[in-house]
């Protein structure tokens, strides 16, 4: 099993919106960096677990815990034209853009970069670094293990 960080904006989806329909998979979307990508595609398995991060927002932080429920697929939104996602250079055939679903597991209460930064141990996520601009940052099995400790 893997650990993952997830960035999503809250008005987009939000780790509420999981909690309300905890039995359905929700489909990634939207990730249009090739490096967040080629993570989904090569890297993440059914039962990794993540960490839901509530970003650009006035309170962006973890909001929550949700699990990895498919393999990598194409992502839906990268072929409809009414979709901020849209990508015309990508075909079914040849899909530029992955994505993994994933389900609801439990809320936390939220825990901002601040409060991370001051937990010894924790300092050095990547998702606390100077410039990370990644929607998706790989957690290490020491840092899920101290974020539950702390924060589960």
């Amino acid at each position: 099993m893997a650990y993952w960080l997830m960035k999503s904006e809250p008005d987009d989806t939000s780790i509420d919106d999981l909690a309300r329909e905890p039995a359905r998979a929700f489909e990634w979307t939207g990730v249009r960096n090739y490096q967040a990508r080629n993570m989904m595609r090569d890297a993440m398995h059914v039962g990794d677990l993540v960490l839901f991060w509530h970003s650009s927002c006035p309170a962006p932080g973890i909001a929550g815990v949700a699990e990895v429920v498919s393999a990598a697929h194409a992502d839906s939104s990268q072929f409809d034209p009414a979709s901020p996602w849209f990508d015309a250079a990508s075909t079914p055939d040849a899909p530029r853009w992955h994505c993994v679903d994933v389900r609801f597991v439990r809320k936390l209460a939220l825990v901002s970069p601040a409060r991370l930064r001051a937990e010894p141990g924790l300092e050095a996520m990547q998702v606390l670094r100077r410039g990370n601009r990644l929607s998706i940052t790989p957690v290490t099995p020491e840092q899920w293990a101290l974020i539950m400790e702390y924060f589960g």
